[in-house]
């Protein structure tokens, strides 16, 4: 009787794994908007091949490889078996490289696929909300084929794709906390003026000068760690131009004329990307080659003098993507995915940057299933609620960027087979924080300066 309840469950969720139907009425949905569960379900597949990525990279993990009988080359084997596989593909940030490759070319063909689809009922969009079980086995089988990619030049210019890709996703990010940040300020100061006011303003009083004050000692630990009176000129360039351009932001932000045409903006909007320039910052001078501008966190946890430390050219690096600036880069990765998956934000500049049109839709109810719970419902019929191509092309700078934060954004040396800091990543990331400043700046002047047009 079990088995027969069991296999019964299991042929209710073929229509959501294997059929065209959004997964309307299945039972193995939850319930939720259509529009939410397809983000969801691809965001996952990316979360998924992120954490495929982190185990490949594992230091040891070729070690452990090789001591699998007749797996390796060269590792151990057994009499009468070839050891087939090349296991310094399979592990390492090679590995990475390959699997962030297939993950970007299956999130790439769907963005080019899904351009223009209006609604739920273009045949395309059978496509992007089901089929769910072919759409993994296409993401397993081009993962397959780039293990078979030879080395060659693909690693560098692959690398140069990485360096491209993650300086679009930086922007991406930005824009999201920005979008959050005005959804965060929107939504307490609505509470504040519905119930405890002084309970919700002190809240945003509180964040507004946490952000600030994490900036702040960011700064200051900046000049004491990562500048040197007679060298690192390069670190106090970016340190005080970033610092002069958040005061800028935040003093626009509360200017009487800005307030007037958007009330909206604040210090907690300005304090959130101050906090997060700052991160832009200390992960682009990480990634300095000059080891005295760049000390690792262990020697400025047990007070080890920089200066003792081998450099790159006597040592190769070689790739941590434990390192503190990749597991902040990871969270917020992860923030920001899971963030752009069931976003609804009324700021109309961030819907129109990212594409996204929400609260459109049909607004019709998914029906109730015996359980008493709604099920899944089809609320694009009448207008997609965000664009499906944009989205894949979001998830394609993602795969990008995962790449390379898990690599720390080291430069492939295939004549070493090393990884080397290098100063284009550095450069990537400060422009990305100018420019990701400039957008912001865009987003509170543009209705001061263009008067007419609606920016509500």
């Amino acid at each position: 009787m079990g088995a027969c309840m069991a296999l019964c469950s299991l042929a209710s969720c073929v229509s959501c794994l294997c059929g065209s139907a959004p997964c309307l009425l299945c039972g193995c949905c939850p319930s939720s908007n259509n529009s939410t569960v397809t983000r969801l379900v691809f965001s996952f597949f990316l979360l998924l091949g992120t954490l495929v990525s982190i185990i490949m990279i594992l230091p040891g993990m070729e070690t452990q490889l090789q001591k699998i009988p007749g797996f390796c080359q060269g590792g151990s084997t057994i009499p009468g078996v070839e050891n087939q596989v090349n296991c310094d593909v399979i592990v390492g940030y090679k590995s990475v490289y390959r699997m962030c490759f297939a993950m970007a070319c299956f999130f790439f063909v769907f963005s080019a696929v899904m351009i223009r689809v209006r609604t739920s009922k273009d045949p395309r969009a059978a496509i992007q909300n089901g089929f769910w079980f072919f759409k993994f086995l296409i993401l397993v089988g081009i993962t397959v084929g780039a293990f078979f990619i030879p080395d060659g030049t693909f690693n560098n210019v692959w690398f140069y794709f990485g360096i491209v890709g993650s300086f679009m996703f930086i922007l991406i990010q930005l824009i999201l906390l920005i979008d959050f940040a005005h959804s965060w300020n929107e939504v307490w100061v609505r509470n504040s003026e519905d119930g405890d006011r002084k309970g919700w303003f002190f809240g945003l009083l509180f964040f507004t000068i946490l952000h600030y004050a994490l900036a702040f000692a960011a700064v200051v630990l900046f000049y004491l760690y990562y500048t040197k009176p007679d060298n690192c000129t390069e670190h106090k360039v970016f340190i005080s131009l970033n610092l002069i351009f958040c005061i800028i932001v935040s003093v626009v932000s509360i200017l009487p004329k800005v307030q007037e045409h958007s009330p909206q903006s604040g210090l907690l909007q300005s304090s959130l990307i101050t906090l997060y320039t700052m991160y832009v910052t200390w992960s682009a001078m990480t990634n300095n080659p000059n080891r005295a501008c760049n000390p690792s966190l262990l020697s400025l946890v047990s007070n080890i003098s920089s200066s003792a430390e081998p450099t790159p050219t006597s040592t190769p690096g070689t790739v941590q993507w434990w390192d503190a600036q990749g597991i902040v880069g990871l969270v917020i990765f992860l923030f920001c995915t899971f963030y752009a998956s069931i976003r609804s934000s009324s700021n109309t500049q961030v819907n129109k940057l990212m594409q996204t049109e929400e609260g459109k839709g049909s607004g019709v109810e998914g029906e109730v299933g015996e359980d008493g719970l709604r099920r899944v419902v089809d609320n694009e019929e009448d207008g997609v609620t965000y664009s499906y191509s944009f989205f894949h092309f979001h998830l394609f700078l993602a795969s990008l960027y995962i790449m390379m934060t898990l690599t720390n954004w080291y430069m492939p040396d295939t004549t070493t087979q090393a990884m080397l800091s290098s100063m284009p990543a550095v450069w990537v990331k400060i422009c990305s924080s100018w420019l990701g400043l400039a957008l912001y700046l865009w987003t509170l002047m543009a209705p001061v300066v263009l008067p007419n047009r609606d920016f509500s």
